[in-house]
């Protein structure tokens, strides 16, 4: 047992790598929409270690109407497209304050990024974006990405076309632009199951995936909790932009941010999505 954690303690420290992490709405808030303090703590204390190591993060967050909902309190998540907009304001100005103040505490500094669909489906903007990219991962800087839906639709309002859609997504494209060697998504599940897990307790969780085949797509469900909009089929759609762009992406439990350094050490924690060869 000492040899094999001395060996994954090694390939930690020596293989630097490129992450990508998202962070889910009911991972960042409590059940009444406010900020989930401990978590989001314990969030940016890994990622910073993570950082300190040498790897380069980006960390892609939710969360924005939520929290601005509970900020503004108002009764419940508004469903007039506006005043969904205008929650998503107030929010995203509370989380990123949150964010500044505590990886602060761990001398990290970090940047903003709000993207609509329009500056990742435009060559010209995707160009512009992988720049302030590397250039802030070069600045050793955390950048700090979501959707800018206090002017983009494109998550909040069904029907239309949508080349975000959900932070899942996202992350994926994020993932993409900067050419991460790894994503993780953290959610409120262990990972991806062959069966229901709450319909059945015998369902196994499987740990490697290697190519989306029928099957698998045929495992994702509905979407998640009130607070947010993903649910396994937005995750198995981020795996193939990820897999495709030669990026492993690993899906795995929120609450156990300590499981990270496992998953960069390349431990079967969660599920992983090989990216193809």
């Amino acid at each position: 047992m000492t040899a094999n954690f001395l060996q994954e303690d090694i390939y930690v420290e020596q293989a630097k790598r490129r992450i990508v992490v998202k962070v889910g709405t009911s991972t960042l808030t409590h059940d009444s929409g406010t900020v989930d303090l401990r978590s989001m703590e314990h969030l940016v204390r890994t990622l910073s270690d993570l950082h300190g190591i040498g790897h380069d993060i980006i960390l892609v967050t939710s969360a924005a109407i939520a929290v601005g909902t509970a900020k503004l309190r108002l009764p419940e998540r508004p469903t007039e497209l506006r005043m969904k907009q205008a929650a998503a304001a107030v929010g995203q100005c509370r989380i990123m304050h949150i964010y500044d103040k505590l990886f602060s505490e761990y001398n990290r500094s970090v940047a903003q990024i709000l993207l609509t669909g329009e500056d990742v489906d435009s060559p010209e903007r995707a160009e512009h974006l992988m720049g302030t990219f590397s250039a802030l991962l070069e600045m050793r800087v955390i950048p700090v990405v979501n959707e800018n839906d206090s002017v983009s639709s494109a998550e909040i309002e069904t029907g239309r076309h949508k080349v975000l859609g959900d932070n899942d997504t996202l992350s994926a494209i994020v993932a993409k632009l900067c050419h991460a060697d790894l994503l993780i998504l953290l959610s409120d599940i262990d990972g991806l199951y062959d069966a229901d897990p709450h319909a059945h307790p015998d369902a196994t969780l499987i740990h490697r995936v290697e190519s989306l085949t029928p099957e698998i797509l045929e495992m994702a469900g509905g979407a998640g909790s009130w607070r947010g909009t993903g649910g396994m089929s937005t995750k198995l759609s981020a795996a193939k932009i990820a897999m495709e762009s030669g990026c492993d992406m690993v899906i795995t439990n929120g609450t156990r941010m300590e499981d990270l350094y496992g998953i960069v050490a390349g431990q079967d924690i969660g599920t992983r999505f090989l990216a193809s060869k």
